[in-house]
This record gives structure tokens, sequence and C-alpha cells, in this order.
């Protein structure tokens, strides 16, 4: 496997490497700087086009345009929507750089929500690892 398929792989290597991509090609700008203005807006918007293809493919998957009839496959749909989780990881990178740390809390805070207070291994909770030959 090459480095580039390594990194992706690992998600967080992969969205950082991703929204540098970004970053690099389409700098924030306007009023705010790097914090705000235009540039992030037009970012955050990007969220909407791609929940909007989502629903372009559901619908040309289940034909429901008679005009057009069936134009995409479930997998269609299912590469759609790993956009639509590949840009708001991306637009919540934009945010913030601890990514990981704010996406990790709020899916805790929602498992523990939904599933109850037992679903829920608390990021603060899981023990670091030991490096070699240490001992606790």
């Amino acid at each position: 496997m090459s480095e580039q398929n390594d990194r992706a792989a690992d998600l967080w290597a992969g969205i950082e490497d991703l929204w540098t991509w970004v970053d690099d090609n389409r700098p924030l700008t306007g009023e705010g700087g790097k914090n705000g203005g235009a540039g992030l807006l037009l970012r955050m918007l990007k969220l909407s086009e791609e929940v909007g293809e989502v629903a372009q493919a559901v619908i040309g998957a289940t034909g429901q345009n008679p005009r057009k009839g069936v134009t995409h496959t479930w997998d269609d749909v299912q590469a759609e929507l790993c956009d639509v989780v590949i840009t708001a990881l991306v637009a919540l990178r934009t945010l913030t750089p601890d990514t990981r740390q704010v996406f990790t809390r709020h899916l805790a805070r929602v498992m523990e929500r939904s599933l109850g207070p037992s679903a829920v291994v608390h990021p603060q909770d899981v023990p670091t690892p030991r490096g070699v030959g240490e001992v606790r």
C-alpha cells in the first residue's frame, strides 16, 4: 500500500491532508480573514451542495423523475454520502485544528443521549498507551 493510501486509511490524517489541499488551493479570504468572511461561508455552503447531490442520486436510483428514469445506482448514493461526511469533516477542520477531539466529544454526547450512558466510553476514560517497557 502506498503512503497516500496509508494516510487515507487514517481518517483524521486524510481529513488534515484534504483540508491542507483545499486551504492551499482555495484560501479563505474576505472580511474576517481565516476565521470569517465570505470564504468561510462558501466553504460551509459546500456541504449543502454535497447534500443536494445525495438527494439527486436517491431520486436517480429510485427513478422518481419520470423524464429521466433511473440515472443512478445505490453505489452512487453511497459515494455521495461519503462526500457529505468528508466535506463536513473538512468544514469542521476549517473551524478548528482540534477536529478529532471536537468530533469525538460530540459523538460521545450524541451516543449517550441516544443509547444511554452505558453505551459510551468517554475519550478521557480511555487509558493512554504504554511505552515499550513502561510499567503502570
